[in-house]
């Protein structure tokens, strides 16, 4: 009997016992689709984490002050006023360094006519809408002579133009923060959410705005730093590290009052992480493969059962124990390939709604297709072994006997 005739009789088998036959393949079809549908969601998840880390620009290092000290007890990051406008010039000199923007930020009420809303005020300079990737959509940036002459102008968010103006266009009315007028002179094009953060509903005022009238401090809360190149991401930190502790008179790095968030590093770690994540899922629906291996055994162990008399006839008409243990083998490997082509189908189909119902976009690649597939096909391999193990080596005259 040849590979041609054993695969005819696996599929004549499998066609006649069609109930049988579906019920087996669902454990195979359940744990391929969802092999498919975890690592569609975690490469998706990661795709829109990475997107997310990106849309805050590149290249990019964020200088914060360090943790205040009271009684031994540490407050929060950002909570030791030590960043200044002296160290913004002084950080200029890198070589590494090829833009900066100091910032200070604060969370206020915000009114326009009848309507108000409470949302993050940053004041900063013109090099941050480079640095953090914002475009303006309509009006404009603020300007450097805004940040000279302590202008009181603003760019606002989408979403928080849509809270206070609805569907009119904000550019030129004047919004109300903490009390002091400010004329809105562009709205920012829309970049969505990066975790807790809205990155559309913010407004931006200039520095010197920000720091003289409504917050009145010398201190910034952030320095926002891009480097030259993503290759001297390094080297900047290192400057960077360098300059402030001769500014701040700091001889042990243990002293540091600020604290330097690498976005390569922050990359790296959410990039771990997903990665865990998609083997932790991958692994749960790989154990479903498994169990509908069981499944697939446990049927063809019935099935030799019930083919006993059939096994002894064909070793009396010459089979060989190979073609018995080759049929058999074949009719499960045939139930794992069905079982895997429909597991496919129902798994980039459940995983092309779920994209369509969650808030990023799972995504179904090649490799994990034919890793689901190729997993599946070796579950029925090694699953139908031992059934065609048993087949093989049963008496031929005690099968003829078989009632």
């Amino acid at each position: 009997m040849n590979i041609t005739e054993s695969i005819i009789l696996a599929l004549e088998s499998i066609v006649a016992n069609k109930t049988r036959a579906a019920l087996t393949m669902l454990g195979i079809i359940i744990g391929v689709g969802a092999v498919i549908c975890m690592l569609a969601l975690a490469s998706g998840a990661k795709e829109s984490m990475m997107s997310s880390i990106q849309s805050m620009g590149t290249n990019n290092l964020t200088i914060m002050s360090g943790q205040s000290r009271n009684g031994g007890v540490r407050g929060g990051m950002g909570s030791m006023q030590s960043l200044t406008l002296s160290d913004v010039e002084a950080l200029r000199k890198a070589s590494a360094i090829g833009k900066l923007a100091p910032q200070v930020q604060t969370s206020a009420q915000v009114k326009y006519a009848n309507n108000n809303t409470n949302t993050s005020i940053y004041g900063t300079t013109p090099e941050y809408a480079d640095i953090r990737n914002y475009t303006v959509e309509k009006g404009r940036f603020i300007r450097d002579n805004d940040v000279k002459g302590i202008k009181k102008v603003a760019v606002i968010g989408p979403t928080t133009a849509e809270t206070l103006f609805g569907e009119m266009t904000p550019v030129g009315k004047t919004i109300s923060i903490k009390g002091i007028k400010f004329e809105v002179v562009g709205l920012l094009k829309s970049k969505g959410s990066s975790g807790f953060m809205n990155q559309d509903d913010i407004i931006i005022i200039p520095l010197t705005t920000a720091m003289r009238r409504l917050m009145g401090t010398k201190y910034l809360g952030n320095i926002n730093v891009q480097a030259t190149d993503m290759s001297k991401m390094n080297t900047a930190e290192a400057q960077i590290n360098k300059i402030l502790r001769k500014e701040h008179k700091i001889k042990n790095p243990e002293d540091d009052d600020f604290r330097i968030f690498n976005q390569n590093e922050i990359m790296e770690m959410a990039n771990q992480t997903s990665q865990t994540f998609t083997l932790l899922l991958g692994g749960i629906a790989c154990v479903s493969l498994l169990v509908g291996g069981i499944g697939v055994m446990n049927i063809m162990l019935v099935s030799v059962t019930e083919r006993t008399k059939e096994i002894g006839i064909r070793k009396a008409l010459g089979a060989k124990n190979s073609n018995i243990q080759s049929q058999f083998l074949i009719e499960s490997l045939m139930l794992s390939i069905v079982g895997g082509i429909i597991g496919i189908i129902f798994g980039v189909g459940v995983s092309q709604i779920m994209s369509a119902l969650s808030t990023f976009t799972a995504s179904v690649s090649v490799w994990s297709i034919l890793m689901s597939f190729g997993f599946s096909c070796m579950v029925g391999i090694f699953f139908g072994y031992y059934p065609a193990k048993k087949a093989s080596q049963l008496d031929p005259i005690e099968c003829l006997r078989y009632e």
